[in-house]
């Protein structure tokens, strides 16, 4: 028994001088906290001229990550982030050059994962954690199926202002009238709110987790009268000297050092409406491509600024929802203990598509009968300093903002970490914090190792994490991470090489220079690819006894 404790100890030391504070003596509180579409320079904590003081809070309480990854699409993201696998693994998303057979399901927003393929809330709810959801799901399943206790799924798809499609805890809700007595965003922190009393009156001794997953800055771009106002001049002077004192910002706090990448006036989504049809339908005042500002006449000028007043007003809003989200769990007392992830699902969007409730001109921009999006222009900007957009694997379609904030578990306040990291490191980070397991198998299905590193070491230390690589593959973009080297295409253009450490916004293509690293790092992507095509061939859904089609009642957009 002295042994015992004595191995004990040592565990207890070794944690807390990871972690660089005294383990808190129960398990933290988790919130969860996913933006949708939001740009890497959109925080203010990150570079922005957007109002954020509860994110910019977290902040300065905790760590800001300067070279975190997403998948680059909303539903791979949320697959990474709540399973710890890579999507394409998961069946969540698309493997380029590889199939899946049929009864394998569409290996998209439509896969169907492997029954190995758990959830996180499955991995805590053995040690007494109570799971709640608010918000976007875009996970195959619904969540009170998925180890979830409560959820709001808002569907959005027809707009911020919509109560359409709906539901809470696999009820669907009634349609509201469009009539602002309905915004998603607040919807969505009321909901968490409400878990999280109930959770403070029931079950007070049992630790949370609460996965809080807004929409915005997704479009329609829409927002609350009130909020645009505050942002009615901001944007005036254009994309690019919003872009210009962005790179200023993001030197002076520290979160990048390098040149601003050049605005490209040619690739955008393949989806989005042609710009004959745009001007048709919208107006000759938008814009389809991220053109220089001067270019564009004034009454675009004018268009084009009120568009981004929009969507900072959005994120604007989400800000304020956070901070009352933040301000329950402090009441509840337990702020201090609480956990806090922020994230984003992929970079800004370019796209420019009509759907919803269509698009009326005549009426106020951000509206419910406007459905624009910031397009391509706004999307660099967003994306600053890095280049493209949402659904690309370059640095503008897949960095993302990461904060993480515990005050009774982290001793750094206000400090950066340089260490790579990518949404699979979600899951191994909160097993390891909370003393998680997962089981060896699932219906006589192995479970795969975990992908993905614990980010722990990261909060006493930066540095401290050192993946083999990451890997990236949405849309057929590829790109593969090795250190500080990175291989990237776009579509079926060849691969480009770039030196991360000194050129992060990809400026200066070395695979001309380099032709074995090239090589080197393709046979790695390669490989990996053919290692998650391999998973996903797993437990196909059409093996499964006894398995019903459910009918799904709140259907989601596919982006």
């Amino acid at each position: 028994m002295k042994t015992l404790h004595t191995i004990l100890a040592i565990l207890l030391a070794t944690s807390t001088a990871l972690l660089g504070a005294d383990w808190p003596a129960k398990r933290p509180n988790i919130l969860f906290i996913v933006a949708d579409d939001m740009g890497f320079s959109d925080a203010g904590c990150y570079g922005g001229e957007i109002r954020t003081p509860n994110l910019d809070r977290l902040g300065s309480t905790g760590l800001r990550f300067t070279q975190s990854y997403n998948t680059a699409r909303c539903w791979s993201s949320r697959a990474a982030l709540l399973t710890g696998h890579y999507a394409q693994a998961v069946r969540r998303d698309k493997t380029t050059g590889f199939k899946l057979p049929p009864g394998h399901g569409t290996g998209g927003a439509g896969g169907v994962r492997p029954r190995w393929a758990q959830l996180l809330p499955e991995y805590l709810r053995p040690l007494g954690y109570r799971s709640y959801h608010s918000g976007k799901w875009h996970v195959d399943g619904r969540p009170l199926d998925n180890g979830f206790d409560h959820s709001y799924e808002s569907g959005n798809g027809q707009g911020f202002f919509s109560a359409q499609g709906h539901s809470e805890d696999n009820v669907a809700l009634p349609a509201g009238k469009v009539d602002g007595s309905y915004y998603s965003t607040v919807a969505i922190a009321d909901h968490a709110i409400k878990h999280l009393k109930e959770h403070a009156e029931k079950h007070a001794a049992q630790p949370f987790f609460e996965y809080l997953a807004f929409h915005c800055p997704h479009f329609p771009i829409q927002a609350l009268p009130d909020d645009i106002a505050i942002y009615k001049d901001t944007y005036k002077p254009g994309w690019d000297a919003i872009r210009v004192d962005r790179l200023a910002r993001l030197k002076k706090l520290g979160l990048f050092q390098g040149e601003l990448s050049p605005l490209d006036p040619v690739t955008v989504p393949s989806w989005n409406l042609p710009e004959e049809a745009l001007h048709k339908r919208i107006g000759g005042n938008e814009v389809a491509h991220a053109v220089p500002w001067a270019t564009l006449t004034p009454g675009q000028k004018e268009f084009q600024a009120a568009k981004m007043s929009v969507h900072a007003a959005m994120i604007h809003r989400m800000d304020i929802e956070i901070g009352r989200v933040l301000a329950q769990i402090e009441q509840m007392g337990v702020l201090e203990n609480t956990l806090v992830v922020f994230v984003s699902d992929n970079g800004a969007s370019a796209e420019q598509i009509i759907r919803g409730l269509g698009e009326d001109p005549t009426a106020p921009i951000g509206s419910a009968y406007r459905y624009l999006g910031i397009g391509p222009g706004w999307s660099s900007a967003a994306n600053t300093p890095f280049r493209l957009h949402k659904s690309w694997n370059h640095e503008g379609g897949i960095a993302t903002p990461l904060i993480v904030s515990w005050p009774a578990g982290i001793k750094a306040r206000g400090e950066l970490r340089t260490d790579p990291s990518h949404l699979i490191d979600i899951v191994p980070t909160m097993l390891e914090l909370t003393g998680a397991k997962r089981p060896s198998a699932v219906a006589e299905l192995a479970v795969p190792p975990l992908p993905g590193l614990s980010l722990v070491p990261a909060f006493a230390r930066d540095g401290a994490v050192k993946h083999g690589f990451l890997w990236w593959n949405h849309d057929d973009n590829r790109a593969i991470r090795i250190g500080d080297w990175k291989l990237v295409a776009d579509h079926a253009a060849p691969w480009e090489l770039f030196d991360l450490s000194k050129d992060r916004s990809e400026t200066k293509n070395l695979a001309a220079a380099h032709p074995e690293k090239v090589q080197e790092m393709e046979a790695a992507w390669s490989k990996h690819a053919s290692e998650l095509h391999t998973l996903a061939l797993q437990d196909p859904p059409k093996a499964r006894p006894g398995q019903k089609k459910k009918a799904k009642t709140n259907p989601e957009p596919a982006d």
